[in-house]
């Protein structure tokens, strides 16, 4: 386990470097297309979602929400996804979703650093930001 320190400006630079990027969020497109047909179903991104618990935690701490609540919440994210509301998630929907939640977290995060524990096999996007920006520092010493 480690610690990383970030801000806006570590999270603005990984989202511009197109190549890791586009490396990293197809990585993780890739790996939630569970039957590998190039596309991400509601089914699949559900999946995802309750594998994340995103939207059942509240900073660390479980909250109850009833089960059609629930999927009201899901079936909304998915369809921000779905751009084109034809079904399902395509990589270039993913792509472009993933690039605004993380300018969003960006934003939100500003020039004030947070510090991050994460696991040395962790593949969070904030922490793929933090090892691009480490890499470029290395690079200058």
């Amino acid at each position: 386990m480690g610690v990383v320190i970030i801000d806006g400006s570590t999270v603005r630079d990984f989202v511009n470097d197109e190549v890791q990027f586009k490396t990293s969020v197809d990585a993780q497109f890739d790996s939630l297309d569970a039957n590998s047909d190039g596309v991400l179903s509601r089914c699949e991104m559900r999946k995802a979602f309750d594998s994340m618990r995103l939207l059942e935690a509240h900073f660390g701490v479980d909250t109850t929400m009833r089960p059609e609540e629930l999927s009201r919440l899901y079936d909304s994210v998915f369809l921000t996804f779905d751009e084109d509301q034809n079904g399902t998630v395509d990589p270039e929907e993913f792509r472009s979703e993933m690039k605004k939640i993380m300018l969003a977290i960006a934003d939100g995060l500003g020039s004030s650093p947070i510090q991050m524990a994460v696991e040395d096999d962790d593949q969070s996007f904030l922490k793929k930001a933090a090892d691009l920006e480490a890499a470029k520092i290395s690079e200058r010493s």
